[in-house]
Protein backbone atom coordinates (compact mmCIF):
# COMPACT_ATOMS: atom_id res chain seq x y z
CA UNK A 1 0.00 0.00 0.00
CA UNK A 2 0.76 4.06 -0.69
CA UNK A 3 2.19 6.13 2.01
CA UNK A 4 1.63 9.16 0.12
CA UNK A 5 -0.96 12.00 1.23
CA UNK A 6 -2.99 10.70 -1.26
CA UNK A 7 -3.55 7.40 0.14
CA UNK A 8 -5.27 8.91 3.80
CA UNK A 9 -7.29 11.38 1.60
CA UNK A 10 -8.58 8.66 -0.38
CA UNK A 11 -9.52 6.58 3.23
CA UNK A 12 -11.38 9.75 4.24
CA UNK A 13 -13.38 10.08 1.09
CA UNK A 14 -14.19 6.12 1.41
CA UNK A 15 -14.86 6.73 4.75
CA UNK A 16 -17.31 9.47 4.50
CA UNK A 17 -19.28 7.56 1.68
CA UNK A 18 -19.14 4.29 3.56
CA UNK A 19 -21.05 6.47 6.89
CA UNK A 20 -23.51 8.16 4.63
CA UNK A 21 -24.22 5.04 3.25
CA UNK A 22 -24.73 3.31 6.90
CA UNK A 23 -26.44 6.18 7.86
CA UNK A 24 -29.14 5.26 4.70
CA UNK A 25 -29.05 1.85 6.10
CA UNK A 26 -30.32 1.99 8.78
CA UNK A 27 -32.44 4.67 8.40
CA UNK A 28 -34.26 2.43 5.82
CA UNK A 29 -33.59 -0.67 7.91
CA UNK A 30 -35.79 1.39 10.72
CA UNK A 31 -38.54 2.55 8.29
CA UNK A 32 -38.58 0.86 5.05
CA UNK A 33 -37.55 -3.06 5.74
CA UNK A 34 -39.95 -5.58 4.30
CA UNK A 35 -39.36 -8.03 7.20
CA UNK A 36 -37.88 -8.44 10.90
CA UNK A 37 -34.46 -10.16 9.60
CA UNK A 38 -33.84 -7.34 6.97
CA UNK A 39 -34.69 -4.89 9.58
CA UNK A 40 -31.84 -6.67 11.61
CA UNK A 41 -29.26 -7.39 9.13
CA UNK A 42 -29.43 -3.75 7.90
CA UNK A 43 -29.14 -2.59 11.41
CA UNK A 44 -26.23 -4.83 12.05
CA UNK A 45 -24.38 -3.39 9.08
CA UNK A 46 -25.03 -0.39 9.66
CA UNK A 47 -23.46 -0.14 12.93
CA UNK A 48 -20.46 -2.00 12.06
CA UNK A 49 -19.62 0.22 8.70
CA UNK A 50 -20.70 3.38 10.58
CA UNK A 51 -18.32 2.31 13.32
CA UNK A 52 -15.58 1.48 11.34
CA UNK A 53 -15.92 4.57 8.97
CA UNK A 54 -15.56 6.80 11.83
CA UNK A 55 -12.17 4.76 13.25
CA UNK A 56 -10.64 4.78 9.71
CA UNK A 57 -11.24 8.75 10.15
CA UNK A 58 -9.19 8.76 13.25
CA UNK A 59 -6.45 6.79 12.04
CA UNK A 60 -6.26 7.12 8.14
CA UNK A 61 -3.59 9.61 8.38
CA UNK A 62 -0.89 7.78 10.76
CA UNK A 63 -2.00 4.17 10.03
CA UNK A 64 -3.19 4.18 6.75
CA UNK A 65 -2.82 0.23 6.18
CA UNK A 66 -4.56 -0.62 9.04
CA UNK A 67 -7.38 2.10 8.17
CA UNK A 68 -7.39 0.20 4.34
CA UNK A 69 -8.28 -3.17 6.17
CA UNK A 70 -11.13 -1.33 8.43
CA UNK A 71 -12.63 0.13 5.36
CA UNK A 72 -12.29 -2.68 3.29
CA UNK A 73 -13.46 -5.19 5.55
CA UNK A 74 -16.63 -3.06 6.87
CA UNK A 75 -17.63 -2.23 3.12
CA UNK A 76 -17.91 -6.25 2.59
CA UNK A 77 -19.75 -7.08 5.93
CA UNK A 78 -22.10 -4.69 5.50
CA UNK A 79 -22.32 -4.21 1.92
CA UNK A 80 -23.52 -8.19 2.13
CA UNK A 81 -25.83 -7.79 4.99
CA UNK A 82 -27.58 -5.00 3.33
CA UNK A 83 -27.84 -7.15 -0.22
CA UNK A 84 -29.80 -9.63 1.35
CA UNK A 85 -31.99 -7.21 3.20
CA UNK A 86 -32.86 -6.38 -0.12
CA UNK A 87 -33.29 -9.74 -1.23
CA UNK A 88 -29.92 -11.31 -2.34
CA UNK A 89 -29.45 -14.57 -2.40
CA UNK A 90 -28.57 -15.96 1.36
CA UNK A 91 -25.41 -17.25 0.92
CA UNK A 92 -23.94 -14.11 0.31
CA UNK A 93 -23.89 -14.77 4.27
CA UNK A 94 -21.47 -16.89 3.76
CA UNK A 95 -19.19 -14.07 2.64
CA UNK A 96 -19.95 -11.97 5.26
CA UNK A 97 -17.41 -13.63 7.95
CA UNK A 98 -14.31 -12.24 5.09
CA UNK A 99 -15.36 -8.68 5.89
CA UNK A 100 -15.55 -9.49 9.97
CA UNK A 101 -12.24 -10.99 9.40
CA UNK A 102 -10.80 -8.48 7.74
CA UNK A 103 -11.98 -5.75 10.54
CA UNK A 104 -10.59 -7.87 12.74
CA UNK A 105 -6.87 -7.70 11.06
CA UNK A 106 -7.64 -4.33 10.76
CA UNK A 107 -7.60 -3.59 14.15
CA UNK A 108 -5.17 -6.33 15.40
CA UNK A 109 -2.57 -3.73 12.73
CA UNK A 110 -3.25 -0.87 14.21
CA UNK A 111 -2.50 -2.71 18.16
CA UNK A 112 1.22 -3.97 16.11
CA UNK A 113 1.85 -0.85 14.71
CA UNK A 114 1.50 1.81 17.88
CA UNK A 115 3.48 -1.12 19.99
CA UNK A 116 6.13 -1.09 17.25
CA UNK A 117 6.54 2.99 17.67
CA UNK A 118 8.84 4.17 19.96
Amino acid sequence: MDDSPQFPRTLWIAAALSAALAVAAGAFGAHGAASAKAAEWLRTGSVYQLTHAIAVLAIARQFPRSAALLIVGGAIFALTLYAMAVGAPRWLGAVTPIGGTLMIAGWLSLGWAVLRRN
